[in-house]
């Protein structure tokens, strides 16, 4: 039987444990290989230490903090505020989502309150795009990849957009079970609560995720906690019912109905 994969791809060290983790788990638990990816190494990431010495901690974190969510690390391929969208930088993605073949793909939400996320986004989408595209070269080379991909955007950072509008999720997780292990994966990113400043420890860190967290709860009318999603136009990825995260966890996804019926409304 083939392996079922997930992959997540964020931008930076801790992105993808805010806004992902939690789905992360419950997929493994479902029979996903959960895999991990920050675009950047998490460089200017505190104001205490040297770009140098942040790629190794940053690194040691994430590292961490994939081991709390049971998934494969992969390396960094740049440094904060250096994700623009590239010919250079996808194929290096490109290279990785045709290794791992991933049968669902977690990326940034389109719009996110820094360029950093939404470079993050266009360039996973892409290299997903091109997965199967035996003209497109990758560096490292890697054959096409086959097979469906499905591709679901998480929720912007602060719930909104870089205007301020609140982004309503197309599907919400139930996070409730596997909220502890978000949290402790979360708590890994240890040199963060420096960058937050001394009077604003780990706590503030911790407490904005749990924010987020109880608010997409609220707004499913269901969960304690909750993750949200929205799932990409299936074109040139996948069938258009195609939705095997619906399909994995069962009772622990709900569909929002309210963003299913503004799908039809051109306003």
């Amino acid at each position: 039987m083939a392996v079922k994969r997930v992959m997540a791809i964020a931008a930076h060290p801790d992105d993808i444990e805010f806004m992902m983790g939690g789905t992360l788990v419950l997929l493994r638990r479902a029979g996903y290989e959960p895999h991990y990816l920050n675009l950047a190494s998490g460089s200017c990431g505190s104001t205490r230490y040297s770009a140098d010495q942040l790629r190794v901690i940053r690194r040691r974190e994430a590292q961490a903090a994939a081991r709390r969510l049971g998934a494969v690390f992969h390396a960094s391929l740049l440094d904060d505020l250096e994700i623009f969208y590239d010919l250079e930088t996808l194929q290096q993605l490109a290279s990785v989502v045709r290794d791992v073949n991933p049968a669902i793909l977690l990326v940034p939400s389109p719009q996110d309150y820094m360029e950093d996320h939404t470079n993050a986004c266009r360039l996973a989408v892409s290299a997903a795009f091109v997965r199967g595209m035996r003209n497109f070269a990758t560096r490292p080379r890697r054959p096409p990849a086959a097979g469906e991909v499905t591709v679901y955007h998480a929720m912007p950072h602060g719930l909104r957009d870089p205007l301020r509008r609140r982004i309503i999720a197309g599907a919400f997780v139930n996070t409730t079970s596997v909220h502890a292990v978000k949290k402790a994966a979360l708590a890994e990113h240890r040199s963060q609560q420096n960058w937050l400043g001394e009077s604003q420890h780990m706590n503030q860190y911790l407490q904005t995720m749990e924010h987020f967290s109880l608010d997409l709860g609220r707004q499913s009318r269901r969960f304690p906690h909750a993750e949200g999603w929205r799932r990409h136009l299936h074109y040139g990825f996948c069938a258009e019912t195609a939705d095997p995260m619906r399909d994995a966890l069962g009772r622990d996804y709900l569909v929002n109905p309210r963003y299913e019926a503004a799908l039809e409304s051109s306003i």
